[in-house]
């Protein structure tokens, strides 16, 4: 399997342990995972609403660089899925594409359509399949309950047909109980994390970030897995505050699905970047280790 690979901007600063997993995880599957170095933002929102041509455009640009490979273009940010997929679709119109392909003209590019757009976990359900991950999952996870977290834009994004249902998803799910551990299942897990409001209402993202981890942890959860970048920044990074504006403590640490499949593997902590957490993954890992009985 072989794929252009876009990790997108918070995976590539802020939550850079999030590619480093994505890339060591990839490497056990033998997914050949192709570097698009001259890819720009998928414009996260915000430029779509300024200027949606220009959006539009950079994201013609990168689809056109997968286009050049043959490559279907693999992601691990949800709202990189969302912005993207959703280019594919709107560029499927001959017209439409004709007209950003007359801005791509000016870079030497041109897009032509048919390019996928898969989330992480679309390939690794679909088209790794449970049979290949079971067979790789040294380490299961032993039944670990754990709570998903889509958060908002991977659940919307076109395409992203690894979940039957945007408003009762089932892929994170799906994924747990493969690698051996116990879905936990609990309201918020398809609510907003709070990014999007974080540098303007700081208050707001906060209660919004602390009523999911209240109830994840209500219900039983150890551990929070997400497959977007932004989610797991506010979950991780603002958790302290977030249990400060609650007045609770959460202490729930939150791996990236990379990451909780990297465990699952047998992958050591330390290459799959837990150590960059600001909560602490080391009751999660101790709690696999504790019970483990490593397949050969």
């Amino acid at each position: 399997m072989r794929y252009a690979y876009f990790p997108g901007c918070v995976a590539l600063d802020s939550c850079r342990e999030l590619d480093a997993a994505t890339r060591a995880v990839a490497q056990e599957l033998e997914i050949e995972l192709v570097d698009l170095p001259e890819a720009a933002c998928c414009g996260a929102g915000n430029l779509q609403e300024s200027s949606p041509d220009t959006a539009l455009a950079l994201n013609a640009r990168t689809l056109s660089m997968a286009q050049a490979g043959g490559l279907d273009l693999l992601t691990v940010c949800g709202t990189c899925q969302l912005y993207l997929s959703g280019a594919a679709r709107q560029l499927e119109d001959p017209g439409t594409r004709d007209r950003i392909n007359g801005l791509l003209a000016r870079t030497g590019r041109r897009y032509d359509g048919g390019v996928r757009v898969k989330h992480f976990l679309q390939v690794l359900l679909q088209d790794v399949g449970p049979r290949k991950l079971t067979a790789h999952a040294r380490r299961p996870l032993l039944d670990l309950p754990v709570g998903a977290f889509y958060g908002c834009h991977l659940l919307r994004a076109p395409g992203a047909t690894a979940f039957e249902d945007p408003e009762d998803p089932k892929g994170i799910e799906r994924l747990v109980e493969i690698l051996g551990g116990r879905p936990v299942a609990y309201s918020h897990r398809t609510a907003c994390c709070g990014f999007h409001v974080l540098t303007t209402r700081e208050d707001l993202a906060l209660r919004m970030a602390a009523e999911g981890l209240g109830e994840a942890k209500g219900q039983g959860a150890h551990v929070l897995a997400t497959p977007c970048p932004l989610c797991h920044l506010v979950l991780d990074a603002y958790q302290r505050k977030a249990a400060r504006t609650s007045g609770e403590r959460f202490d729930m640490p939150v791996l990236h699905v990379s990451q909780l499949v990297g465990l699952a593997f047998g992958i050591d902590p330390v290459r799959l970047g837990l150590k960059r957490h600001l909560v602490s993954v080391k009751p999660v890992v101790r709690e696999l280790e504790d019970g483990e009985v490593v397949k050969a």
